[in-house]
């Protein structure tokens, strides 16, 4: 996801060729100039889908090895928690896609541009592959435990993964494309819903929402059980996902783009706190403690509730 960009403007042709910070794209101007080289985004994705498919496989591995010590919540918190940090560090870097359904389905409605979709699933794959040859290294015999399997027909396990991967696309478009969504809290966000998903569907389908996160484990074991399913269904469900909340945001000539609030009023309150112990008296507390008032005045804005939360 594009998280903390501002949205790309809807595109009149696909583009066709990647924009270079010397040149604009190849579709004329539809979409802007990035700021961050390819390489250095294809760098940052591979690094962050190595992190999730190590720490979201690891989890049923680790589960397998010692006799359920994970458990299924274990298992959610795993995947959920590497989401979530991933996103909040490289977000800014490459959008955080890490998962080719995701991308294809942003790419689809005009969020990101077509000419880098092959080079960002390329590495999203090639990172899965060595994330689970890794793990396999480390935790052989025991790879099975990572794999997908459905436990459920064929028909139920395609159905579970479409829809939970509806729910995680409908939650990601709205962060990362409606600027009245609270976009700050991205990674809570989605790193939840994951967590969420893999709590309702883990058991039944194994809860990929991700073709990589099925495809690595799959070739690490020699394990190809109906992997079509984890290819076709998250794909579908995820053009589904953010077609529908594309569908259904608010529209509005006068949109204007949230205004940030974040934590690192905190930092400033406790440097500014340091500064009036150093100085020790009663008057320097009390305009320490008058500036944390009047910092935090803004978070009591009730009349939208998106406004008061954010990081």
């Amino acid at each position: 996801m594009e998280h903390g960009d501002e949205p790309m403007p809807r595109c009149k042709c696909l583009p066709f060729a990647a924009p270079s910070l010397a040149a604009a794209h190849t579709c004329f101007t539809d979409f802007p100039a990035p700021d961050v080289s390819l390489s250095r985004k294809l760098g940052a994705e591979f690094v962050g889908t190595f992190i999730l498919i190590f720490a979201a496989t690891a989890g049923p591995i680790v589960n397998q090895k010692y006799s359920n010590s994970e458990t299924l919540i274990g298992n959610a918190a795993c995947a959920g928690l590497a989401v979530m940090i991933i996103i909040l560090s490289t977000g800014h870097i490459s959008g955080a896609h890490l998962n080719p359904s995701l991308t294809i389905a942003f790419a689809a409605l005009r969020h990101f541009p077509w000419a880098q979709v092959p080079a960002y699933i390329l590495a999203q794959v090639s990172a899965s592959i060595c994330a689970s040859f890794a793990l396999k290294g480390v935790f052989h015999p025991f790879m099975s435990g990572g794999v997908t399997v459905p436990t459920v027909s064929t028909g139920q396990a395609f159905a579970l993964e479409f829809l939970i991967t509806f729910n995680l696309l409908f939650v990601v478009t709205a962060v990362a494309t409606d600027t009245r969504a609270v976009g700050e809290l991205a990674g809570i966000a989605v790193g939840a819903t994951v967590m969420l998903n893999i709590l309702i569907a883990g058991p039944s389908s194994g809860a990929s929402m991700n073709p990589v996160r099925t495809l690595g484990p799959a070739v690490a074991a020699g394990n190809y059980t109906v992997i079509w399913i984890y290819f076709l269904a998250p794909t579908l469900g995820a053009l589904a996902g953010a077609g529908v909340y594309t569908l259904v945001k608010l529209q509005g000539e006068g949109e204007q783009p949230r205004e940030v609030r974040s934590f690192r009023r905190y930092s400033d309150c406790l440097k500014g706190y340091t500064l009036m112990s150093a100085n020790g008296s009663v008057l320097a507390y009390m305009v320490w403690l008058g500036w944390i008032i009047l910092s935090f005045i803004p978070l009591l804005e009730f009349d939208n509730p998106a406004t008061i939360v954010g990081i």
